[in-house]
């Protein structure tokens, strides 16, 4: 690397480019452009190239497959469009260009800027938020449906409604879905239903169409009348791409008039399938309780016949004879055992009687008196032999032998302790010498050398 690009942050085409783009995207996420088409391409891939342009400007633009496929015209060159999209780089050439969102033909430019603005508007007020949606009844009794008595959609709603809930009474309420004055006589209608008690649930519906001729239900007026609405009003303008004031204002939004049929009431089929099981459950449940029922009642007969007097006689004379028997055994019993101890008693008696006492001790004097007599010469013998061996032991250990043999046993002063060595004793002591026969004093004399 040079030193003037040590120095200096060099970049490379593709990090500069990508630097270029990450700008752009980040501070144009999202702008309309309102321009002429030129250069149209729609190669196999099926995605959109072209240019919008001006008097004094160009700019490319691509519409990618699925959102060109989502268009309601056909885009040709020297049409005039409003288009949404965000601005980015095409890094390949180098060019900036607009990666769309979606496009539709100028002339409803104007009526899609006023459409933003207002829901904008509207909803910053809180007027769509879910917080305030009502939920709808789960059977209504009567269905109001505001829309025009000639249009596809009130075919498609009554035909769902026959289908699936024939007995729901519906009223069509006639009133223009477009054109001038339509958005008005669309608002006291629904303010005449709403008001009128007749009605538990309220359908908006009208089948699709432009911006234009959707437009009665994009006011402002009557999305706040949906909104105040004290009753629940359901909203299916247009198709399911198609969205309006009402769609959002509204309890419930419905893609399409005929999915609003289905959601405002259950299917016929499935109702009678839960009232068939509701129907078993109500019979077993009956069932169950009376068999519940006959089960109490039987057991109160049986209570009722315990309690008659004639059974309770029957039952106290059964209970009697068996007291009785049981008493009449209890008295055998203790009188058995009082017997036997009796005589457990007679014979303990007999057996410690002072007479049979005296006879045995008499005896028991005899055998003691000869057993005296007989112990001098059964004990005597072997004690004296006892006696001499343990004399001849203690003779042979006693020191009276040795001293008999010449020896003699020297003590200090008169019975003082036994001199066993010659350092014991200084000159001059005392001793006293023990002899076999007789006691000598003697005194040591210090050693001549």
């Amino acid at each position: 690397m040079s030193s003037l690009a040590r120095e200096r942050q060099v970049l490379r085409p593709s990090q500069l480019n990508a630097l270029a783009r990450d700008l752009l995207e980040g501070s144009f996420p999202q702008v309309w452009v309102e321009g002429e088409i030129s250069n149209f391409s729609r190669p196999a891939s099926g995605h959109a190239y072209f240019t919008l342009k001006d008097e004094r400007a160009q700019v490319r633009c691509a519409l990618f497959k699925p959102k060109a496929q989502a268009l309601r015209f056909a885009p040709r060159d020297g049409l005039q469009v409003l288009a949404r999209g965000r601005l980015t780089l095409y890094e390949a050439r180098g060019d900036y260009q607009l990666v769309l969102d979606h496009m539709e033909e100028a002339g409803e430019g104007a009526l899609r800027r006023a459409f933003e603005q207002l829901k904008a508007r509207l909803a910053a007020e809180g007027l769509f938020e879910a917080a305030r949606k009502r939920p709808l009844p789960a059977f209504p009794r009567r269905l109001g449906v505001i829309t025009s008595p000639r249009g596809a959609a009130v075919r498609d709603v009554l035909s769902v409604l026959g289908r699936r809930f024939p007995l729901l009474p519906v009223d069509v309420l006639p009133v223009p879905v477009q054109g001038d004055g339509a958005a008005a006589q669309i608002l006291d209608m629904l303010r005449r239903a709403a008001g009128s008690g007749r009605y538990d649930v309220l359908l908006l519906t009208r089948g699709g169409g432009s911006l234009e001729d959707l437009w009665a239900f994009n006011d402002e007026a009557l999305a706040r009348a949906i909104a105040a609405s004290p009753v629940p009003v359901v909203s299916a303008v247009g198709h399911e791409i198609d969205t309006s004031l009402s769609d959002f204002a509204a309890d419930l939004r419905a893609p399409t008039p005929s999915a609003a049929a289905e959601l405002l009431v259950p299917e016929q089929g499935e109702l009678q399938a839960r009232l068939a099981q509701r129907h078993r459950q109500l019979q077993a449940l009956l069932a169950r309780m009376n068999a519940a029922r006959a089960q109490r009642a039987d057991q109160a007969f049986l209570k009722l016949q315990a309690l008659r007097p004639q059974l309770r006689l029957e039952r106290g004379r059964g209970r009697l004879a068996k007291l009785q028997h049981r008493l009449d055994l209890a008295v055998a019993q203790a009188l058995s055992a009082r017997a036997e101890r009796a005589a457990r008693l007679l014979r303990r008696l007999d057996q410690q009687h002072p007479r049979r006492r005296l006879q045995e001790q008499r005896h028991r004097l005899q055998l003691l008196g000869q057993a005296l007599a007989n112990a001098p010469d059964r004990l005597l013998p072997p004690r004296r032999l006892r006696l001499a061996g343990l004399a001849r032991a203690l003779a042979s250990v006693s020191p009276l032998a040795t001293l008999a043999r010449g020896y003699s046993i020297l003590r200090e002063g008169d019975g003082g302790p036994v001199v066993r060595r010659a350092d014991q004793v200084r000159a001059g002591d005392a001793l006293e010498a023990r002899l076999a026969e007789g006691r000598l004093r003697l005194r040591v004399e210090p050693d001549p050398d």
